[in-house]
């Protein structure tokens, strides 16, 4: 979906919500009221489609121009056991009127499609939130299989809720009663019919996810009806009922945005758009070599829809043989990219040490997840800075780049892209799968704004007797010259053990190995980035709250938070990891206290600590789910130094 906005001023206060020209159908007889934000989770049983549900409300949000974010929540498992808390998944959305950072610390609106989703869900929710629960699957045995002694919607202990208790399964095969599905087929759609009550609720536009349900089942068009049908029947539900009395109006966040086409987007989408985009400003094919892994295997699936752009997809027998793959693209010329996940970066970590001994450009995307080893393949973490930075034999050093956002993965990949053909090395691009999954709106950028990234390739022999080196350095950059094969004069052989400065000749010299240990080193240290910039209204705060990757959103909605509490706090966030920006150790340095939150046991404090010899505060959180804003408020709040709470 894509939305045109006009305004170019972000707000953090909400603004006053307009009524929108377009909100899709509204009840005429109940009254409307008007909501800066919401947050609403959808949950339910893994094959309730509540992943499909929570997308199409997002893209119905989206295209009416809210500002947002969303949190998928789903099981590891491809089939977990029915109606158990393991197989609850949930979608979380957070839309609103101005510019929002995070998917929200708690819903507003929780939709249990059964008692494991209300069980596994009940603990997030605060009181007086609305509770919209599918009556029909409050049987005694569903109720015992998640340890409920007595039924909830009866016993008293949802009071603190305002409980909507719906039929939904019943509902939704009454509306499909003359749709020729068996019952079995048509209880399947209740999901839409929880959609068209939600987008009813919230006066979301209904024209989009119609077209969507017949374009999905185009091949199977009693389907398609069905579930428009469904989605039609929870809409007229909602204005017909006497339960929801009161319909909502989130107005579009205009002044969130800088004026241009947006579109929603999640991080793996972004990133392999940004693939894309690379490919075509480098002039060089792009080269995919991967192996499925979660939550990195939608990258390899959306590039393999792009053969028009010159891209090849691979999907290799295994980890090491994808690598081996993009590796040997690169010597053959191409953009070369694999994709994985941490147990897979570990499996790749012998063929990356060979990427910087041929000195050549490959980028290793990682997606992180928790661990170790399988961990918790569908839960984000931070866990892999680590062994991006050090996990592999010998001093092989490697830059580091990091996406804040979801739309930022596209920039990132540029970013990784820029340095691994500039400086001629492998690169690792560490997202995950908060990042991966979740989505936002996302500025469609011109063709004119993307960098040129065109590499210069070795055309001719660099050496006075008519031969060629292929160590032979640019002493600005310290990269070697790229000779792609079967270039006339620039036969070459390059393997994985030790050169010879300039020539490339095997070499056990020790002097030379130092040297060339050494260089390469230096060739990363030298690597131009941006310097880090730092938020500080005023230049008064004396607690710098630094972060990495996907805590950008969670950090900067706790900073805020903490200055509408008329305290002065600075931020800022890193997305080269190495090197770092040359300006770092200045900015540590200025501030009294740093502290440094990330999903894991403290992987960059340490890295800091080690490296500028300060005492920075580490805040870490390794339980597969992103920060909350209030959390980190909390946290920042107890680090600002005590003088400046008694002002």
């Amino acid at each position: 979906m894509t939305s045109q906005v006009h305004v170019p001023t972000p707000t953090d206060e909400p603004a006053p919500p307009p009524v929108p020209a377009d909100a899709g159908a509204q009840a005429a007889d109940k009254p409307v009221r008007r909501l800066d934000r919401v947050v609403i989770r959808f949950a339910g049983d893994s094959g309730d489609g509540m992943q499909l549900t929570g997308d199409r409300f997002t893209s119905q949000t989206a295209g009416f121009g809210n500002d947002l974010s969303t949190l998928p929540n789903f099981p590891a498992e491809i089939r977990a056991p029915a109606g158990t808390l393991p197989g609850v998944s949930s979608f979380q959305l957070h839309f609103a009127d101005h510019d929002i950072l995070t998917p929200g610390d708690a819903p507003d609106v929780l939709v249990a499609m059964n008692p494991a989703a209300l069980k596994a869900n009940l603990g997030d929710l605060p009181r007086g939130a609305q509770l919209i629960v599918n009556t029909d699957e409050f049987g005694k045995r569903a109720l015992a299989k998640v340890g409920y002694p007595a039924d909830p919607l009866a016993d008293g202990s949802l009071a603190a809720y305002a409980v909507h208790q719906v039929a939904l399964t019943t509902l939704t095969v009454e509306a499909l009663k003359d749709s020729g599905l068996a019952r079995k087929d048509a209880e399947r759609a209740k999901n839409m019919f929880a959609l068209g009550l939600l987008s009813w609720l919230y006066h979301r536009p209904t024209e989009g996810t119609e077209r969507f349900l017949r374009a999905k089942f185009a091949a199977k068009p009693q389907i398609a009806e069905a579930n428009v049908t469904a989605f039609r029947a929870g809409w007229n539900y909602g204005e017909t009922t006497e339960d929801f009395a009161v319909s909502y109006e989130v107005a579009p966040a205009s002044a969130a945005f800088a004026p241009g086409r947006y579109r929603n987007i999640s991080g793996n989408l972004a990133l392999a758009y940004g693939l894309i985009a690379a490919s075509k400003q480098s002039g060089l094919p792009l080269f995919l070599g991967s192996y499925p892994i979660t939550p990195a295997s939608d990258i390899l699936h959306e590039l393999s829809k792009h053969k028009n752009f010159g891209v090849r997809t691979f999907q290799a027998e295994d980890e090491i043989a994808g690598i081996g793959a993009a590796l040997g693209a690169a010597f053959g010329g191409s953009l070369g990219v694999t994709t994985t996940s941490g147990p897979g970066v570990a499996l790749k970590s012998e063929t990356i040490g060979l990427a910087v001994s041929l000195e050549l450009p490959l980028l290793v995307i990682d997606i992180q997840r928790g661990g170790p080893s399988t961990g918790l393949p569908t839960k984000t973490e931070q866990a892999d800075l680590l062994q991006a930075m050090y996990g592999r034999n010998g001093e092989s050093p490697v830059p580091i780049v990091a996406p804040a956002t979801s739309g930022g993965c596209f920039y990132a990949a540029l970013e990784a892209a820029r340095i691994a053909l500039t400086y001629r090395t492998p690169v690792f691009l560490l997202s995950d799968g908060y990042l991966a999954n979740g989505s936002e709106p996302w500025r469609i950028p011109e063709p004119e704004e993307l960098p040129d990234l065109r590499p210069v390739l070795a055309t001719e022999p660099n050496r006075p007797d008519g031969g060629f080196w292929p160590y032979l350095r640019d002493p600005e950059t310290l990269a070697r010259p790229w000779a792609l094969p079967g270039t006339p004069g620039l036969e070459h052989r390059i393997g994985g053990i030790e050169k010879q400065d300039g020539s490339g000749e095997i070499s056990y010299d020790p002097a030379n190995h130092d040297h060339m240990v050494r260089t390469r080193q230096a060739k990363i240290d030298g690597i131009t980035v941006p310097e880090l910039a730092v938020d500080d209204p005023g230049g008064r705060a004396e607690l710098l709250v630094l972060g990495w990757g996907s805590s950008y959103g969670p950090i900067a909605a706790g900073v805020r938070r903490v200055r509408a509490d008329g305290l002065h706090v600075a931020q800022a966030h890193l997305r080269n990891l190495n090197p770092f920006p040359a300006n770092l150790g200045e900015v540590l340095a200025r501030y009294r206290r740093v502290l440094v939150p990330e999903m894991n046991l403290g992987q960059l404090a340490q890295l800091l600590r080690a490296r500028y010899l300060v005492d920075v505060q580490s805040l870490s959180q390794v339980t597969g789910l992103p920060f909350k804003a209030g959390q980190l408020a909390d946290a920042i709040t107890a680090h600002v130094p005590s003088e400046e709470h008694h002002g």
